[in-house]
């Protein structure tokens, strides 16, 4: 079923996993922002997270702008994703675009020289077909290579199994609210490998558009040199090894899919 209209303005959906509060006064810092772009923040707050800030939390909560929900301790984090999206798929108006991503990322976004291309390119989203926001070629530069290796990897892998280009480890899509309802049940892994799947039952009809405001976020939240944080990353195997640790069950995940 074709859904072709939408309310007037989208939602953000986002997980809340800040367990030293940097994200805090980020928040604080874009939310006149958010107001002006979203109608709403579906929030879902990390158990550790609330434990640490229940001052912050109770704040939030007093705002009606925010949905917040408390994730149970110990949740994998495939399933604090989904949980997250199911409850807001049901909340949420059917026609409603939902904006899911990473709120460092958006902060990041909406505090750099990328905040009007931001803006514009999540106005734009009509909500007929998803949008997978991927990183465009001077995004990935900006990021270790090790990271866009492994990343791109996954996306080639794709490729070769199913004859689509897409980003299965995405850090922003736009989806209707229906349309995440039909099918957030057709995910099941407990990792991150999560987010493919809902990837993969949006394949026939997403589309793909590359942005140059998913640059890499951590130099910015770091207060650190890009380029110095960079030749760091790339040359620490903990950090290859903990991209590898959500890759591979990614891949899994996409060739699953072909054999069906």
């Amino acid at each position: 079923m074709s859904i072709s209209h939408t309310v007037a303005k989208p939602a953000i959906v986002f997980p809340l996993n800040d367990p030293e509060g940097v994200m805090f006064p980020n928040l604080v810092d874009v939310l006149p922002v958010f107001k002006q772009i979203f109608a709403r923040a579906y929030v879902s707050i990390a158990h550790g997270t609330g434990k640490s800030y229940p001052d912050r939390l109770r704040t939030m909560a007093a705002d009606d702008f925010f949905m917040l929900f408390q994730s149970p301790p110990d949740c994998m984090v495939g399933d604090y994703f989904r949980d997250l999206y199911r409850q807001t798929a049901l909340i949420a108006p059917p026609t409603q675009v939902l904006h899911l991503c990473f709120i460092d990322r958006v902060v990041f976004a909406l505090q750099s020289r990328h905040k009007r291309q931001f803006i514009e390119d999540v106005k734009a989203v009509d909500g007929n077909t998803p949008v997978i926001f991927s990183r465009s070629s001077p995004a990935w530069d900006s990021h270790p290579v090790n990271y866009r290796d492994i990343e791109l990897f996954v996306t080639r892998v794709g490729e070769l199994m199913l004859g689509k280009t897409l980003d299965f480890a995405w850090c922003h899509l736009a989806i209707q609210a229906a349309r995440l309802s039909r099918i957030i049940d057709q995910t099941h892994n407990h990792d991150l490998s999560m987010v493919t799947e809902i990837v993969l039952a949006i394949s026939e009809t997403a589309t793909m558009q590359a942005v140059d405001w998913l640059e890499w976020e951590d130099p910015f939240h770091m207060h650190r040199d890009a380029q110095d944080l960079k030749r760091e990353r790339e040359a620490s195997i903990e950090e290859t090894e903990k991209r590898l640790a959500y890759a591979i069950p990614m891949i899994r995940t996409v060739i699953r899919s072909s054999q069906k």
